[in-house]
This record gives structure tokens, C-alpha cells and sequence, in this order.
């Protein structure tokens, strides 16, 4: 089921953003006066086809759904009747040729202002900037950080829930240190971020200052068993209640996270409150490898009373103009960042890890799309900003690379040379092949395997 899910919203938000940024590309060549043969949705054999409009356009939803594209009138790919030249994408200003191939990342990013607009407006749950008690000798610790503390501002910054935290944090390192922060009744705090380090993404740059998110203490009680894992093979129970391993008594749930992933491929001697008894159960976690280190897991969840829970949730939302205002503030920060992360790759700052591929991003489409419809919209916002930051890189095949062409162009007064563009093709196809394997390698890595 969750295969299906995954699979139907990966093409659902597809669908979204390629029939949006082709859009983009349609209605400017329309604009100035280009005539469009085909628009489809999809690569390869049709699956439907209709003519419709005043050029018989034709309408194409095709087999392979990874991208689209607007085929225009050009000399260049067949004869042109000589009633129909001046409609001819070839026989453009370069202004006009400019203004088309720019118009399909640009529609992306217009997307994703109307999506977090409307996010904006509706109001979207969060979870509070409550610190957890830092981490004992951690840079929040040293900064004299507590349980408790709220944030509300970093670097002048506002803060309104934790997610804040991370992306603040991001945009302001490694430049800037020690960073001011102010948490709720007024206390200012320095934090000392030298320490931290973009790294591969494996770990939170908050983690890494020894931030971390306060979550209420459960009572270590099984909610939810996986089919057939440990802890339903040694003969646990929803219900079950865990008082003890070897000896040493268990108050919280998280006193048994720290027993099972400590001893992996150890035998646990659990003392099991059921039904007023106590009962012996031996658990053997099973090994397992998160972030290069040996863990145990015995496949069991909490029981969470959601009331402990509501006070830590927010909800951020704004006036209808405020609404825009951040819609348009949040996707330049989400471009510009991207930019950023981009070229830290080139340089080595930052983990090419960080790339994901089709596989990583229809997980996270199936994620989102199962945690709510707002989820969903976030989540295609920040794909359809990727995806119009990507187009607009200078790397031939790519819109940025046509619009590199154009802008030569327009510089030195005559178009490029058709061998230079012909080189060109080579190596975007090379560059774009290159990225797309690695994207590939580190989905696969990511979601199958451990590293």
C-alpha cells in the first residue's frame, strides 16, 4: 500500500510541476507570437494525443512521465512554409528566444510563491523552538542553554518553530560566529557555531552545536510492534510495559532506546509488567548500522498519549498580504540557498551525498502526501523551486544553457556558432549523465543500504 501511494503521488506531483514549467514555455511563445506543434507531458510513445486551438497544437500525455516539453515552429528541425517564418522560434529577437526559455523555471518558481502563499494564509503546524537539556559540554551547553528554553530570535532572526532553528543556522554558517540568541522572557545567549560544519548531511548542523528538540518523557510502554521483528518474536506485546533490563530499572522510554541500541546482538533480560505480572522476557536486539556505527533494534514503538504532545505545537501562519510577502521571501531564500549548497558541492564544503535522485524524491513525495495535504503542498514547493533553480543553471541542455547561448548573443551581436553548440550538447549530456548517476548511487545508498 505504501508502495502505491508513494508511487501515485511521485507521479501526481510530476505531473504538477512538469505541466507547470511547460506552461511557462507555452504561454510566452504564444505571447510573442511563436507557433506551438506539440505540448506533452511525458517522453517517449503517446498515450494520448488531441489537436485543440487555433494552431491545432498538439496535446500529448506520453509513456515515460520524467519531464515534457513544447515543441515549436524552427527552421532548424524541418522546412517552414514561407507564410509562417516570422512565427518561426529561429527568426526571433533574441530578446523574445530569451524571454521563452526563461519563462519554464520561472513558472516553477511562481508555483511555489502561490503554494507557500497559500500555506501562509491556511496557517501550517509546527513544532515549537523548545530546547531539550543540551548536550554536556556542547556549544548550547557552554552557552548556558537549558531544558525549557524557547528560542525566538537567532542573529536577529525570528523563530517561530524548530524548523526555523535548522535553516537559519544553515544560511548564517560558516560565515558568521558566535551567533546572538534569544530565547523567551528576554535572556541573550552566545552561541559559539565555529564547531559546527556543513558536513554530509548525516547530522543536523543544530545537532551538532548540541541542539536539540524537547520531547516529552514517555512511559516505556510498547504501542506498536513491526510484523515478525524482534521484540514480536521474543513474545512482546501492545501494552507490555518495560520495568527492567538485567537488573537496572527502566522509567522512561527512553531508557530502553539506550539499552537496545547498546547492545547489539546482546541477550537483554527484560522484566515485562502485563496485566499486573511480572514476566521475563529475553530480547536479543537485532544489529543494525546508522551513521557507521554498530546499533540494536528490536522493532518496537512507544504508546504516545497525543496529549503530551499538543502543548509543543504551534502554528505559523500570517495576514493575506504579510502571506505573500513571505511566500515571496521564503522561495528567493530557498533559490539562493540552493545556489549556495550547489557551489559548496564544487568546493568541497559540503557532501555530494547531499544529492538526491528520482528514488529519494518519490520516497519523500509518498511521505508527505501520507502525512497530509499540507505536507504535500510544502513539499511540492520546495521540488518546483529545485526544479526552476536547476533549469536555470548555464549547463547546455538545461533552459540556463539556451539562455547562456542567447545572452552571448546578444553581447557580441551574432548567435554562437554551431560547432561551439554542438560541443556543448556533448557536454551537458556528459554533466547531466554524470549527475544523474550519482543522484542514482546515493538514492539507492540512502534508501537500501547504509553507509
Amino acid at each position: 500500500m505504501h508502495l502505491l501511494s508513494t508511487l501515485l503521488a511521485f507521479v501526481a506531483a510530476l505531473g504538477v510541476l512538469v505541466v507547470v514549467h511547460e506552461s511557462g514555455h507555452y504561454l510566452a511563445a504564444r505571447w510573442v507570437g511563436v507557433k506551438v506543434l506539440r505540448f506533452s507531458v511525458g517522453f517517449g510513445k503517446p498515450l494520448f494525443t488531441r489537436r485543440w486551438g487555433a494552431d491545432a497544437t498538439e496535446w500529448s500525455v506520453a509513456a515515460i512521465p520524467l519531464g515534457g516539453y513544447v515543441k515549436m515552429l524552427d527552421e532548424r528541425e524541418a522546412p517552414v512554409a514561407a507564410a509562417e517564418l516570422s512565427r518561426a522560434f529561429n527568426r526571433q529577437t533574441v530578446w523574445a528566444r530569451m524571454l521563452i526559455v526563461v519563462a519554464g523555471p520561472v513558472a516553477n518558481l511562481l508555483l511555489a510563491v502561490l503554494l507557500y502563499w497559500g500555506l501562509f494564509l491556511h496557517g501550517v503546524p509546527a513544532i515549537k523552538p523548545v530546547l531539550a537539556e543540551p548536550v554536556p559540554a556542547s556549544a548550547a551547553a557552554l552557552a548556558g542553554l537549558h531544558q525549557g528554553d524557547e528560542i525566538t530570535e537567532i542573529a536577529g532572526q525570528q523563530v517561530q518553530s524548530w524548523m526555523d532553528i535548522d535553516w537559519i543556522l544553515l544560511r548564517k554558517l560558516p560565515t558568521q560566529s558566535p551567533l546572538q540568541i534569544k530565547v523567551a522572557g528576554g535572556g541573550m545567549h552566545q552561541l559559539d557555531a565555529s564547531g559546527a560544519a556543513l558536513g554530509d548531511g548525516k547530522v543536523s548542523v543544530s545537532a551538532q552545536l548540541g541542539l536539540h528538540v524537547y520531547e516529552p518523557a514517555l512511559p516505556a510502554i510498547i504501542g506498536q510492534l513491526i510484523p515478525d521483528g524482534v521484540a514480536q518474536r521474543s513474545g512482546l506485546r501492545v501494552g507490555d510495559q518495560i520495568v527492567a533490563v538485567n537488573g537496572e530499572p527502566v522509567k522512561v522510554w527512553s531508557d530502553l532506546v539506550q539499552w537496545v541500541r547498546n547492545n547489539p546482538a546482546r541477550l537483554l533480560k527484560t522484566d515485562v509488567k502485563r496485566d499486573s505480572k511480572i514476566v521475563t522476557i529475553n530480547l536479543m536486539p537485532e544489529l543494525s548500522h546508522e551513521q557507521q556505527q554498530e546499533i540494536g533494534k528490536i522493532g518496537a514503538g512507544p504508546q504516545i498519549d497525543e496529549a503530551l504532545f499538543k502543548d509543543m505545537l504551534t502554528e505559523v501562519h500570517y495576514s493575506f498580504g504579510r502571506a505573500l510577502q513571505q511566500a515571496f521571501s521564503k522561495t528567493w531564500e530557498t533559490s539562493a540557498f540552493s545556489l549556495v549548497m550547489m557551489g559548496r558541492m564544487i568546493t568541497g564544503e559540503v557532501s555530494w551525498h547531499n544529492l538526491s535522485g528520482p528514488l529519494t524524491i518519490a520516497d519523500y513525495a509518498g511521505q508527505s502526501a501520507r502525512s497530509g495535504g499540507l505536507a504535500f503542498v510544502s513539499f511540492l514547493a520546495l521540488v518546483s523551486i529545485s526544479l526552476g533553480v536547476l533549469n536555470l543553471l548555464p549547463i547546455p541542455l538545461l533552459d540556463g544553457g539556451h539562455l547562456m547561448y542567447y545572452i552571448i548573443e546578444a553581447v557580441k551581436g551574432s548567435p554562437v556558432p554551431d560547432r561551439v553548440m554542438e560541443l556543448g550538447q556533448r557536454f551537458g549530456m556528459a554533466a547531466l549523465l554524470t549527475l544523474m548517476v550519482f543522484a542514482f548511487y546515493n538514492d539507492v545508498i540512502r534508501l537500501f543500504g547504509s553507509q
